[in-house]
C-alpha cells in the first residue's frame, strides 16, 4: 500500500483520543457486530467459520493461560514460535466468525481493519515491552518473528506453561464464556435461516 495512503490510516489507529473512545464503546460496538454477523450467517459457512474461530479461540486461550504480567518477558507456550501469537489467534476467532456470513468482501474488510489495529498496536506494545526488558528483549526480537511462527526459541519443557494467576488475572474463563455465547447464538440465527 502506498505510504500517502497507509500513513493516514496508521495515524488514525494511533491517535489516542479515537482508542479511548472505541475503548469505551467496545461492548456496544461489539453486540452491534454481532446483530450484524446475526442477521448475515449463511448455513453453509457455519461449521468452516466455527472452526476458524475456535482454532484462534483456542491459541487466544493459551497465550492469556501463559502470559505473566509485566514483571517477566513471557517466552514459553505460544511465545516461544511467535511475538504476537494472541493477536494472531484474536484475527481467527474473528475472521472465523466473520467468515459465517459466506462473504469475502465482509472478510477482506474486517481483516484489512485488523491488519491496521494489529500492526500499530503491537509496535505501541513492543515499544513498552523494550523499555520494561531491555538487552533480553531484543535477543527475544531477533530469535522470534512478529507474526509467522519459527522454532529457534523451541524448548519442549516450555511449550503447556499454564499459569494459574495468569489464567485469574486475564479473565480466561470470560474469555472462553463469550465467545462460547456467541458461537450459540449464532448456530441459533444459522437454524433459523436454514428452515
Amino acid at each position: 500500500m502506498p505510504e500517502h495512503v497507509s500513513s493516514p490510516i496508521h495515524g488514525l489507529f494511533n491517535n489516542k483520543s479515537l482508542r479511548k473512545t472505541f475503548l469505551a464503546l467496545r461492548v456496544p460496538l461489539g453486540v452491534l457486530f454481532l446483530i450484524v454477523l446475526l442477521t448475515q450467517v449463511e448455513p453453509g459457512w457455519f461449521v468452516p467459520g466455527l472452526l476458524v474461530s475456535v482454532a484462534g479461540q483456542l491459541l487466544q486461550v493459551w497465550c492469556m493461560a501463559t502470559i505473566k504480567t509485566q514483571k517477566k518477558l513471557t517466552v514459553t507456550g505460544p511465545y516461544m514460535f511467535v511475538r504476537n501469537p494472541m493477536y494472531l489467534g484474536r484475527f481467527l476467532l474473528v475472521s472465523g466468525v466473520v467468515m459465517m456470513t459466506g462473504s469475502f468482501l465482509f472478510l477482506g474488510v474486517v481483516s484489512l481493519v485488523y491488519y491496521f489495529y494489529m500492526v500499530n498496536r503491537v509496535r505501541r506494545e513492543e515499544q513498552l515491552l523494550a523499555g520494561l526488558f531491555g538487552e533480553e528483549y531484543k535477543a527475544y526480537c531477533r530469535d522470534v518473528r512478529p507474526y509467522f511462527p519459527g522454532m529457534k526459541r523451541f524448548n519442549p519443557a516450555g511449550l503447556w506453561s499454564f499459569n494459574r494467576e495468569s489464567v485469574v488475572q486475564n479473565n480466561v474463563l470470560t474469555n472462553i464464556a463469550l465467545p462460547c455465547v456467541c458461537y450459540v447464538l449464532l448456530y441459533v440465527s444459522t437454524l433459523l435461516r436454514a428452515a
